[in-house]
């Protein structure tokens, strides 16, 4: 009973500070069993979160896309306390982003809350929807601005302290400061972009429907470019093309003749980054179609009326347009340009992390998907290291029987060792030596052999193939924390004693698809095969609904697609 009054007590005294006027000005301290939440004083006025008195480690993770989400998938929520910082409560299915631009899937098909993620999983958690403005890794904490003022001074900031911080905010469009892009080009990056772009196709063949027009007027105002001749931008156009002929056609019968598609490369070739014979049939079958392929043309200029290019054989045009979609590339949040300032990275355009995807000069701080990339340790920067290592015996000398007992862990350390093999068509390490295991190499001879190898050292591309990867094999990491700290499992330190405590990431390419339209897909899988057709565009529609995050989206998509067969899509402005 004197428990129950207590408790008692405490409420009515809770109840009677809240109910108090001045109670904002006072600095209040609120201990409840997990944590401590501490509200700033009048100076700065931001609400300073500072949880986690379980005794497990605090995990933030910052953003919800492909590598946050499966880094979120994968955690243990047991062993940590779970912390998201977001501006979008949703994961979203992005390289179905293309379709909802035409009405083939629907926009909540392709998302799924958060909140679904880790509802059936124990463990803390805690999802804030707001945004990161500021990383400070010498005090460990993120300041952050949601929305809606929540504080004292109605500016929503709050500060968030961690343990660890998983940094997967992904990146911005990049505009290449080109003149008026911002203000009059669509970009196709979220949900809320393919819903513009939605209504903008649908207002633009209004537009041209309209009575008392001239002929000038109904083309301009049913001119389609795409800027960028990418996997998004030439996806875009494909799925505007069919939107087009199989339904608008029928639709707005009198506009169909004035209809353009434009799709403007810099480069010589679309789809430079899938294999020759894709790029080739992808440009045969846009031609046949009627789409306009312009490359070698770099868009300088961006009006509300007209495209500004520029070609070495034409010189400088001016093309109008009715709608414009800006596809051209990624470029780096400001978020990240200051953090890189903090921690020393000033001049790169991403976050350099290592092998382990552990921001470079901070050992708390991890960084995953579009917003960093890996910089590989190369062998000739660590190769008179790697020699002592090998040369157990001091003799200064090495033979292949020596470097046999550590090659292991020169192929997980250094990949790009097995890949020269590889490339080069060499069966082991000896072909590299080009020696017999009795022939002994001293320092330079070793150097020379090892000095093309650092060759074949690439950047991973920022795909979401990449960053889902990324995201699941950091929460393995987290989750063998603890055992691999005693038994570690990594190659050997080769600047350093013992092991690393985890294998480095490795990046497993599965292939990669280019819907070109009229119900055909590219393909590109491992081990150079190859395939554009129908029948890929089935196995397209297999592998993308069996990656959703969910039986319920994938429910949605697979009857999205089955709507668009029965009934076409829909026409709606909405």
């Amino acid at each position: 009973m004197a428990s129950s009054g207590g408790l008692s007590m405490v409420r009515r005294a809770v109840e009677a500070v809240r109910r108090t006027p001045r109670w904002q000005k006072r600095l209040v301290f609120l201990t409840v069993g997990v944590g401590t939440v501490s509200y700033a004083c009048q100076d700065n006025r931001v609400l300073q979160i500072n949880e986690g008195s379980t005794g497990k480690k605090k995990v933030v993770i910052l953003g919800t896309g492909w590598a946050g989400a499966s880094f979120l998938r994968n955690i243990d929520t047991s062993l940590y306390d779970v912390h998201v910082v977001s501006p979008r409560n949703y994961f979203m299915f992005t390289p179905l982003l293309p379709s909802v631009t035409c009405g083939t899937v629907e926009p909540r098909s392709i998302v799924e809350p958060i909140r679904n993620i880790v509802r059936k999983r124990g463990g803390a958690f805690r999802f804030w929807e707001a945004e990161c403005f500021k990383i400070d890794p010498t005090s460990m904490k993120i300041h952050c601005r949601a929305g809606d003022g929540t504080n004292v001074d109605g500016n929503g900031e709050f500060v968030v302290d961690y343990d660890y911080l998983v940094v997967t905010v992904g990146a911005k469009p990049n505009t290449f400061n080109t003149p008026g892009v911002v203000e009059n080009c669509h970009f196709l990056k979220e949900v809320e972009d393919a819903q513009k772009i939605r209504k903008s196709v649908m207002k633009c063949f209004e537009k041209a429907s309209l009575p008392n027009l001239t002929e000038e007027e109904r083309k301009k105002n049913v001119h389609f470019v795409v800027i960028g001749g990418g996997p998004t931008g030439v996806e875009f156009a494909a799925e505007l093309h069919d939107f087009v002929n199989e339904d608008l056609a029928k639709l707005y019968p009198d506009v169909k003749k004035y209809v353009n598609i434009s799709v403007i490369e810099a480069g010589e070739h679309i789809l430079t980054m899938f294999d020759k014979r894709i790029t080739h049939f992808a440009e045969d079958k846009f031609k046949r179609e009627g789409i306009d392929l312009k490359t070698n043309f770099k868009v300088v200029k961006v009006s509300d009326k007209t495209i500004t290019m520029t070609n070495p054989a034409t010189g400088e045009i001016a093309v109008p347009y009715g709608l414009a979609v800006w596809s051209t590339g990624i470029g780096t949040r400001p978020i990240i340009m200051d953090f890189m300032k903090q921690v020393g990275q000033a001049t790169r355009r991403v976050l350099a992390t290592d092998e382990w995807l552990r921001v470079n000069g901070c050992d708390n701080v991890y960084a995953l998907g579009d917003c960093a990339t890996i910089t590989q340790r190369k062998v000739m920067e660590d190769v008179d290291a790697i020699f002592r290592v090998a040369d157990k015996d001091n003799s200064g000398t090495l033979s292949v029987k020596k470097i046999k007992h550590v090659l292991g862990d020169i192929y997980q350390r250094y990949p790009q060792v097995e890949l020269y093999l590889k490339t080069n068509q060499m069966k082991g390490f000896h072909d590299l030596l080009k020696d017999k295991e009795s022939e002994e190499l001293n320092i330079e001879e070793f150097k020379k052999a090892l000095a093309q190898v650092d060759s074949q050292v690439k950047m991973l591309p920022a795909t979401a193939q990449v960053a889902a990867q990324e995201g699941a094999y950091l929460a393995d990491c987290f989750n063998r924390m603890n055992t691999c700290e005693e038994n570690p499992e990594g190659p050997l330190r080769i600047r350093g004693a013992g092991r690393h405590r985890f294998k480095p990431f490795r990046y497993r390419h599965l292939g990669q698809f280019a819907p070109l339209g009229g119900e055909q897909t590219a393909a590109q899988l491992p081990g150079d095969w190859v395939h554009v057709g129908h029948s890929t565009q089935w196995l397209w529609y297999s592998v993308y609904a069996s990656k959703q995050f969910s039986w319920r989206t994938r429910m949605l998509v697979v009857t999205d697609w089955g709507r668009r067969f029965i009934f076409g899509r829909d026409s709606s402005s909405l």
